[in-house]
């Protein structure tokens, strides 16, 4: 892997009780996720740091590694190997308990979203997030600013999650149906807000 898996910086987050996250200390805030489901743990765009294998092996049985989207290679493929498990990139069809959701199949930008019905959780690699650099204004939760023309309206408009995970910031679960509804519909409109904020977060970021 080429890196020391102890020198990134990461916390746990994004705990309930079908799994949990974990983010890492830095200006993208990406963050990983593991889903539990019947003793068997389904790990999402991960990003290996201290302490991160431990916990998912003690959550249950390793099922598989999700890649949502095609450019989270991150750890992806090393996690997969030592777990001993498949490594599904950007899977279309469906992985039980959850349904893949085409987002953008383009030949530079491959993208599903996950959706556990059973449970309610929507799972984002890019096309929605919390970090201050998607965020306009007030928002809680925005969608990617290079989908911000287009939005997954289509594809996303019609759950009703009770909690949003997202590839970057921290994950949503409270109002969450109505904050999905919110960054749909307003994408388009809050861009020069948008941007404003992003210019801010780069400029505030550390040096």
């Amino acid at each position: 892997m080429g890196r020391d898996v102890a020198a990134l910086k990461i916390r746990f987050c994004d705990e309930f009780d079908g799994g949990f996250g974990w983010i890492v200390d830095e200006f993208m805030a990406r963050c990983s996720h593991a889903l539990v489901v019947a003793g068997r743990v389904w790990v999402i765009d991960p990003l290996l740091g201290d302490g991160v294998e431990d916990r998912i092996r003690s959550a249950g049985e390793p099922a598989g590694v999700l890649q949502l989207l095609d450019r989270h290679n991150r750890d992806c493929a090393e996690l997969a190997k030592r777990l001993g498990v498949p490594h599904h990139v950007v899977p279309t069809a469906s992985v039980p308990p959850f349904e893949l959701i085409p987002i953008r199949m383009g030949r530079r930008w491959k993208e599903v979203a996950l959706w556990w019905p059973e449970r309610r959780v929507l799972v984002c690699g890019d096309a929605l997030g919390t970090v201050d650099y998607f965020l306009a204004g007030d928002e809680r939760l925005g969608v990617h600013p290079l989908l911000r023309l287009r939005p997954p309206r289509k594809q996303l408009g019609r759950l009703e999650p009770a909690a949003i995970l997202c590839g970057h910031g921290e994950g949503v679960f409270d109002n969450a149906a109505a904050l999905l509804g919110e960054a749909l519909s307003t994408s388009r409109r809050r861009i020069p807000a948008q941007a404003a904020s992003a210019w801010r977060a780069w400029r505030a970021r550390p040096s």
